[in-house]
C-alpha cells in the first residue's frame, strides 16, 4: 500500500489494536518460506479520544502506533549496533538563568517582596522560553512530540504547577526550605525500567517483564560515557518524589495517557535495538525498507518542539522562597538487553510459545 501510494487502512496504522509489545519473536528465512518478525501483546477495538489518541475500548489504554514502530526502527536500522541515545530536555537559556538570578537578587528570597503570584509571574518573565532538545529521533516525529509532552508534564507536576492524577506526593508537597541548595534547578529523568528482558535460549523470542518506566533524579542519571548528569547528593524530597513516581507509574499512566504511550516508546526502541543487536533483520532477511523511508512512508509530520513556556513556581517554606525550575527523558536502549538484564529462559517456556505459534499465511495480523 505503501509503494503504490495509497494511504494506509486504519488496523495496519494503529497495529491491530495493540495496546503493549509483551513479545517479540523472530522466525528465520528458509528456502520454503521467507521470514518473520512478530510483536506480541494484547489489543482490544480502538476509537479516538477528544485528543485525536487511538484508544482501546476496553481499557482506555492508547494503542501501540505504526509510526512510532517506524520511527524507533529508524533509529536502530538493519547494520552495525549503535549505542544512540534517544530522550529530550528541556532546559533554560543561560541568559534566562543569569536573568532570574537578578530577580531574586532584587526581591530577597528571605521574606521576599511581593505574592507568590506576582513572583511566579516575575520569574516566569525572567527565564523566558525553556529550550526544547530531542535526541536520537527526528523532533518533527510523533515519537519526539509524547516525549517532550510527558518530560513537560511530569515537571509541571513535580513542582506543584499541575495535579497528579493520583494520590501521590510531589517534590514540592515534600521539600523545605533547608533541604534545596538556593535557587537549585531540579533535574528528574525517565529511563527505562524492566525487572529483566527474558530471552530464549536460542535467541529468537523475548520478554519484557516489568513495568518500562522509572523517574531518577540527576545524580542516578550516567550518560555513555560513565559521567553523571550531577554529582550533587539529591534532596530526601527529591528521592521520595521519583520513588513515589516510579511506583505509581502504571496507575498514573492508567489515568493520563501520554505516560502510557512513553511507556510503548521506551518498549519500541528497546525492540528495535534488540532487532539490530541481534541480527534479525539479516536472519529474516526483512530490510524494512519501506518503513525506514521517508519518501515511502512520511511520519515527520509535525512542527518540531523549540521552546516551550518555562515551568517554574514559587512557594514560601517560613520566611524563605523556594523557586524550583522543572530533566528530561533519556532511553538508552541497549542497557536493558546487557547482560545483568538479561534472563535466559531455562523453562523452555518462550521456546514453546515462539514454535507453536502458527502464522497465518494470508493475514499479518491473528489472535
Amino acid at each position: 500500500a505503501l509503494e503504490s501510494g495509497d494511504g494506509l487502512p486504519d488496523e495496519i496504522m494503529n497495529l491491530a489494536g495493540l495496546t503493549q509489545i509483551r513479545y517479540v519473536f523472530v522466525y528465520p528465512a528458509t528456502p520454503e518460506k521467507p521470514g518473520e518478525i512478530v510483536l506480541a501483546g494484547p489489543a482490544e477495538p480502538w476509537a479516538e479520544d477528544n485528543f485525536g489518541r487511538s484508544i482501546g475500548m476496553k481499557s482506555g489504554a492508547p494503542i501501540v502506533q505504526l509510526e512510532d514502530l517506524a520511527a524507533a526502527l529508524r533509529v536502530f536500522p538493519p547494520g552495525q549496533p549503535s549505542d544512540t541515545l534517544v530522550g529530550c530536555s528541556i532546559d533554560p537559556t543561560q541568559e534566562g538563568l543569569a536573568s532570574m538570578q537578578a530577580y531574586l537578587q532584587r526581591i530577597g528570597t528571605v521574606n521576599p517582596q511581593g505574592t507568590e503570584g506576582s513572583i511566579v509571574r516575575g520569574l516566569r518573565e525572567a527565564l523566558g522560553p525553556q529550550t526544547v532538545t530531542v535526541q536520537g529521533v527526528s523532533p518533527h516525529t510523533h515519537f519526539a512530540q509524547v516525549l517532550v509532552e510527558a518530560d513537560y508534564r511530569m515537571k509541571l507536576i513535580g513542582i506543584g504547577l499541575e495535579k497528579p492524577p493520583v494520590r501521590m506526593s510531589t517534590w514540592i508537597d515534600l521539600t523545605s526550605a533547608g533541604s534545596v541548595a538556593k535557587n537549585a534547578l531540579q533535574r528528574w529523568f525517565f529511563t527505562p525500567n524492566y525487572e529483566c528482558l527474558k530471552v530464549s535460549e536460542d535467541d529468537l523470542a523475548i520478554e519484557l517483564v516489568g513495568d518500562g518506566v522509572k523517574l531518577i533524579g540527576a545524580d542516578e542519571m550516567v550518560l555513555p560515557n560513565g559521567r553523571r548528569i550531577s554529582s550533587q547528593q539529591p534532596s530526601r524530597a527529591s528521592k521520595l518524589f521519583t520513588q513515589a513516581f516510579t511506583l505509581k507509574y502504571p496507575e498514573i499512566a492508567r489515568q493520563h495517557p501520554v505516560y502510557a504511550q512513553l511507556k510503548t516508546l521506551i518498549d519500541l526502541a528497546v525492540v528495535a535495538a534488540y532487532l539490530q543487536e541481534h541480527g534479525a533483520y539479516e536472519s529474516t532477511e526483512w530490510s524494512a525498507s519501506s518503513l525506514l523511508d521517508e519518501g515511502v512512508y512520511p511520519i515527520e509530520r509535525f512542527v518540531a518542539p523549540q521552546k516551550i513556556d518555562c515551568a517554574v513556581n514559587a512557594v514560601r517554606r517560613g520566611s524563605r522562597l523556594l523557586t524550583p525550575i522543572g530533566g528530561g527523558v533519556v532511553i538508552m536502549p541497549r542497557e536493558s538487553f546487557a547482560r545483568e538484564n538479561l534472563q535466559i529462559d531455562e523453562t523452555g517456556t518462550l521456546y514453546e510459545q515462539h514454535n507453536s505459534l502458527k502464522i497465518p499465511v494470508d493475514s499479518w495480523y491473528w489472535d
